[in-house]
């Protein structure tokens, strides 16, 4: 097996193992055995079970930038990419919590490292918020005066819904808050409204 390939393997063991039982009571030893690895291979990858639980967060963040990328090539108009940019982060953050199970408890408590490793699925997130925007002020669709306080906007209220959002503090409105991540999205673009949708916003509201 290749070096590429054994360092995910013990990963994806860590990862199970730790949504199982919780980091605590994880030991490097049961990875190397559920793993079918020696202590000696493990440590050649890995330091420390830190080490391990940094890949793994880190791996999870990977996975949610790739599929923030997916939403940035579809062909939709650029205020409808932005929603469906805020509902899918919501839904990859709630489901990477979620199927980890006791791994849950281990994102908060160690709050800290999760934000250092998530550093890089940020970038990306503010990446893809810059090209949507770009997008929309070529089609003349946003009037942004400053694109990246636009972006900062949006990006820190998305990652303040976060903890509300898996603990279902916003319960099953989240499907009919359609309306107000949009009015964020209007205040933060200052989007140029089309006569059709002061329309639509006007049967919303009654």
């Amino acid at each position: 097996m290749g070096t590429s390939k054994t360092r995910d393997k013990l990963i994806d063991v860590a990862r199970h193992l730790f949504a199982k039982r919780g980091v605590e009571d994880t030991t490097m030893n049961d990875i190397a055995v559920a793993s079918e690895k020696g202590r000696r291979t493990l440590y050649t990858y890995f330091k420390s079970k830190e080490e391990v639980f940094y890949a793994v967060i880190e791996r999870e963040m990977a996975r949610m930038g790739d599929r923030l990328r997916l939403v940035a090539t579809k062909d939709l108009e650029p205020e409808d990419k932005l929603v469906q940019l805020v509902y899918t982060h919501l839904s990859l953050i709630k489901d990477a919590v979620v199927r980890n199970g006791n791994l849950r408890a281990e994102f908060f408590r160690d709050i800290w490292l999760v934000e250092k490793v998530r550093k890089e699925f940020d970038r990306t997130e503010i990446e893809i918020l810059q090209q949507i925007i770009m997008q929309g002020i070529r089609q003349g669709k946003f009037d942004v005066a400053n694109i990246r306080m636009s972006v900062d906007i949006i990006h820190y209220c998305i990652k303040g819904l976060e903890v509300p959002y898996i603990y279902g503090r916003l319960g099953s409105s989240i499907s009919v808050s359609r309306p107000m991540v949009k009015q964020v999205i209007h205040r933060a673009m200052a989007k140029i409204e089309r006569p059709d949708e002061k329309e639509e916003e006007n049967k919303i509201k009654d």
